[in-house]
């Protein structure tokens, strides 16, 4: 078997074709060009380990798109044991399918593992991890981003493999040809993720989702953390919430290679970020979403989350390094190359929501090595991926104090100066809606009765209204980026909400203030408390940080604001995460609108070229691959009972 290809997201076009496509003999890139592609694979989740969501094929464009049909859909395993057991039902089909040789691979929220002929869909083997033997998961219940692959080398060549975590906290190691555990891999093929994290972790409390990055024979793994105090235990412990670190496991053998402590232990640097040793008791700080990684430098970069409480910090005053930072480690070792903190003490659960992408710019002349994060408060972090230097400066600016009793809110959050925002933030006039001075009086009318006010105005007793919210600006569906414009494209919501907090009994809890549900905040009339759009596409070109367009992701209450006797706003928009995928012709969106939608776009204007509706909403993000000279779509829809993947072709 061949040697699987290394690459990150800074490829060239040419660099492309060399690894992936059947001009891999010193290919002569002016002869061949993307449309003569033969065959592509999707990699990674993202495409690659930079999580650039970009496949360099063109014969599904603006020509030929609306000629799209159903190619093949599978119908997903899960829906079978929804049926067996009706206790355990996941919320989405949520995975990034990949693909290697003509074959696609895919996981479920139910632990299932499937491999399918990529051009007919034809399954070849199933899987079953027996994930939901351990009952409902951590925090986000049966959820699953996807796989990764890997070739292990042994006396007699390559030895194809498929490597997931799993929503029980396993690591698993298959033969990609037979779906069989790989025996010689910890203990019949898997690692129990339970063991190895410096303290004893109760198997209910910690989750695995995300597809996990490889560097070498290193997988990297970040886990989801019961994060959330009202849990059913009396008294509830600070001690209880499992710590967030990062493990780097070795893939010839399953055992655990290094341990990056994200909340930094005696002696550790940073350490000395949690006052009042309050390190010793602090959970969560982890990494729930996917990571990116340079292969070429050898770095894995963790988009690292919030500490536990997430919404109140008395119990751990400082800035509390590692929490809510990007860190970038040595995938070999578990070394620290170097770190840079998003939110300083962590108040809102900004915490990072998607892997960050790994992009090759030039900017004022200089080329560039950088990664590009985008945030939950609508933020993109541009960052040297080498150094960790900001490529725009990212100002420390006054955010308000916090009036909760025993609270220390950071005087500074860091605001960068470039890229601009790309969605709203802080609540005020400017933000608040205005179709009418009515409707605008009404709003300030709702307003008046929760403290409000500019980004990172913390939470309090009264209530806080936060914009964005904890679910966007930017969420796990990440964006996608083009290589050969630099262009790079993401979706996001507005979507403010109400974080208030109460006091406990400290007879029962050791949390002194936990947050009181989370809400919407209702506008007045049945309309939104901001301006449209509520969601948007926006199209930034991170040579110059300058955005080229901004678009709502759908029609949205257009309709509904018009027979209220309101002037036509035009489109604004979905409070829905609408994942994007882009080619070398065409950006994709997929979308629920009323009805499902995969919407395919111009690149340069954000115009919808054509819409392909869907048989089920979609969940998953959608990824292109060709097989035999033909480029296919695939998308993971539908959940529960419904779950399918749906792929598609030109005729």
């Amino acid at each position: 078997m061949r040697q699987a290809p290394t690459f990150s997201s800074h490829y060239s076009i040419a660099l492309l074709l060399m690894v992936l496509a059947d001009c891999s003999e010193a290919p002569d890139t002016e002869q061949c060009q993307p449309s003569e592609l033969s065959n592509f694979d999707w990699g990674s989740y993202g495409s690659d380990p930079g999580h650039s969501k970009y496949a360099p094929l063109d014969q599904i464009n603006a020509d030929t798109v609306q000629n799209l049909d159903f190619a093949w859909t599978w119908e997903s395993v899960d829906n079978q044991a929804v049926a067996e057991r009706p206790e355990f039902v996941p919320t989405g089909f949520k995975a990034t399918p990949i693909t290697r040789d003509g074959v696609l691979y895919v996981s479920t929220p139910l632990g299932h593992v499937a491999a399918l002929d990529a051009a007919t869909g034809e399954e070849k083997w199933i899987f079953n991890t027996f994930t939901w033997e351990h009952g409902r998961p951590a925090n986000n219940g049966f959820n699953h981003r996807g796989v990764a692959y890997w070739e292990k080398t042994t006396p007699g060549g390559t030895e194809p493999r498929i490597i997931l975590s799993t929503a029980n906290a396993f690591l698993w190691s298959l033969d990609a040809e037979t779906g069989q555990p790989d025996r010689t891999f910890g203990t019949n093929g898997k690692v129990d993720l339970t063991i190895g994290l410096g303290k004893e972790v109760d198997r209910a409390m910690i989750a695995h989702s995300a597809a996990v990055p490889i560097v070498g024979d290193t997988v990297i793994l970040g886990s989801v953390v019961y994060d959330d105090p009202m849990f059913d235990r009396v008294p509830a412990r600070l001690t209880d919430i499992p710590p967030g670190h990062v493990r780097g496991f070795d893939l010839n053998t399953g055992r655990q290679k290094w341990i990056f402590h994200t909340i930094p232990q005696q002696g550790e640097f940073g350490n000395d970020t949690w006052q009042n040793n309050s390190w010793q008791v602090t959970g969560a700080t982890n990494v729930w979403t996917n990571l990116s990684a340079d292969p070429e430098l050898g770095y894995v970069y963790l988009p690292i989350g919030t500490p536990g409480n997430d919404w109140y910090g008395g119990q751990r005053l400082g800035d509390n390094l590692f929490g809510t930072s990007l860190v970038a480690l040595d995938a070999d070792t578990g070394e620290r190359v170097w770190h840079y903190q998003i939110v300083h003490h962590e108040l809102w659960d900004y915490d990072p929501p998607a892997a960050p992408t790994l992009v090759d710019i030039t900017v004022d002349g200089r080329e560039i090595k950088a990664l590009a994060q985008v945030s939950k408060q609508a933020f993109i972090y541009v960052l040297d991926r080498t150094t960790g230097e900001p490529v725009w400066p990212i100002e420390e600016r006054p955010v308000p104090a916090s009036s909760v009793p025993g609270e220390r809110a950071s005087p500074t959050q860091p605001f960068p100066t470039r890229p601009a925002p790309f969605d709203q933030q802080g609540i005020s006039e400017d933000t608040l809606i205005d179709f009418t001075p009515q409707l605008r009086a009404e709003a300030l009318q709702i307003i008046s009765e929760f403290d409000y006010g500019m980004l990172y105005t913390p939470p309090s007793l009264k209530g806080t209204i936060n914009l964005p919210g904890w679910a966007g600006g930017a969420e796990w569906s990440g964006a996608a980026f083009d290589p050969d414009t630099s262009m790079y494209y993401i979706p996001s919501v507005s979507s403010p909400i109400v974080a208030q907090l109460i006091e406990q009994d400290l007879a029962e809890t050791e949390f002194r203030y936990v947050r009181n549900g989370i809400r919407n905040v209702n506008g007045p009339q049945g309309l939104p408390i901001t301006k449209p759009p509520y969601g948007r596409i926006s199209a930034v070109d991170l040579d110059t940080g300058e955005y080229h367009w901004v678009r709502a992701n759908a029609e949205g209450i257009r309709q509904q604001i018009i027979d209220m006797g309101i002037d036509d706003p035009g489109p604004v928009g979905v409070v829905n995460v609408a994942p994007l995928l882009v080619t070398k012709s065409l950006l994709f969106q997929a979308i629920t609108d009323g009805v499902p939608v995969l919407r395919a776009m111009d690149k340069a204007s954000g115009e919808t070229v054509a819409e392909f509706e869907l048989p089920a909403i979609p969940q998953g993000a959608p990824m292109s691959y060709m097989v035999d000279g033909k480029q296919y779509i695939s998308i993971a829809s539908g959940g529960g009972a419904d779950a399918m993947l749906v792929t598609l072709a030109l005729p």
